[in-house]
């Protein structure tokens, strides 16, 4: 079958590789749709992030060059040796991250925070960019009629953004802001939607994102025009119950945390390529707190619930469609190129 594989910087090949087989426990997935997320971007501009390169990683036991690909949605067309829940014809997705079960994080039930944790499609055992999959029952969740494989391609990054509004302290009626309108945090404001916001904010230099943020129902507020957390302020009242930073951009993490309220808090849900320097006394002259999300936990059957609801709309989110075997070209180089792009799904089947 083809499949995208990532050898090093720059260096993304499409290559006919052996199809995968259902063995025990696991189910063969045809794949439909597969989202471009920020990490794999990050992976093919200047990784290795979390592809292991010099050594296996200890789950999956692979390293370089991998398959690509973790937010995906696809058929069964095939289940392994004691399989029970599922069956061929199936529509599903997978939650894609690997655990050991065995360490202080798993045996608390909190599978995100693994010492070993990796992804499928980062680590190892196959991706999204390719004709099929084989992925553990586990790992495997259902997708109604009502929701399509392309709303299915969403649930994965959709699970970040619930899991950060869920791991926060916002509470129904409260305020908030959101800086970074990139896919993940579009979908955050939909979260914050879900979750009973009163008011949300977007603060966003790309003009399209930023009318995309405007169009879920944030008011976008562009911080090349002036002291956004000033606005910020003014518009609140004071400054923001929560403050969600999806950038990964230091200086932005700073005016986050200042355009929170008293005892209000900055959600972190980026990943930074680098340090970001912060004056501690902006947490305790204000007594605020800063708190982090990796990835999510038992969240995927809500957001496939809300989806069935009208939320994390695939209409207003998928600003693309291509072919696998455009991936590169029209896909990873546009992302890096095209700021009006906001979620570019890829078919093998196109």
């Amino acid at each position: 079958m083809q499949a995208l594989r990532w050898h090093g910087v720059k260096d993304v090949r499409m290559e006919q590789i052996e199809e995968p087989t259902a063995l025990k426990g696991k189910v063969k997935i045809k794949v439909e749709w597969c989202g471009i997320c920020g990490s794999d971007l990050h992976e093919y501009a200047a990784g290795p992030i979390f592809i292991p390169k010099d050594a296996p990683h200890p789950l999956t036991q692979e390293q370089a060059p991998i398959v690509m690909g973790h937010e995906f949605s696809g058929q069964i067309v095939e289940v392994g040796e004691g399989v029970s829940r599922f069956k061929a014809g199936d529509r599903v997705v997978v939650e894609p991250i690997y655990a050991c079960g065995q360490c202080v994080a798993c045996k608390q039930g909190k599978y995100n925070l693994c010492e070993k944790m990796g992804f499928l499609g980062l680590a190892g055992g196959g991706g999204g960019f390719s004709e099929y999959v084989a992925a553990d029952e586990h790992m495997v969740h259902k997708i109604p009629d009502s929701v399509s494989f392309e709303q299915g391609a969403l649930v994965e990054p959709s699970a970040v953004a619930l899991y950060a509004v869920r791991q926060s302290q916002f509470k129904v009626g409260d305020r908030a802001v959101v800086f970074g309108a990139g896919p993940i945090g579009l979908l955050v404001i939909e979260a914050l939607k879900a979750s009973g916001a009163s008011e949300i904010y977007a603060v966003e230099l790309s003009p399209e994102r930023r009318a995309k943020a405007e169009e879920l129902g944030a008011v976008g507020l562009n911080p090349a025009d002036g002291d956004v957390v000033d606005d910020i302020r003014r518009l609140t009242n004071g400054g923001a119950d929560v403050s969600y930073e999806v950038t990964g951009v230091p200086v932005v993490l700073t005016q986050a945390i200042q355009a929170t309220k008293l005892s209000g808090q900055i959600m972190i849900v980026s990943i930074f390529e680098k340090e970001a320097p912060i004056h501690p006394n902006l947490i305790v002259m204000q007594e605020r707190n800063i708190a982090g999300i990796i990835g999510y936990r038992d969240v995927f059957p809500a957001v496939i619930s809300l989806m069935e609801q009208g939320y994390f709309s695939a209409e207003k989110l998928i600003t693309k469609r291509i072919a696998l075997k455009d991936v590169v070209s029209e896909g990873f180089e546009t992302l890096m190129k095209e700021k009006s792009q906001v979620k570019i799904l890829v078919s093998p089947n196109l």
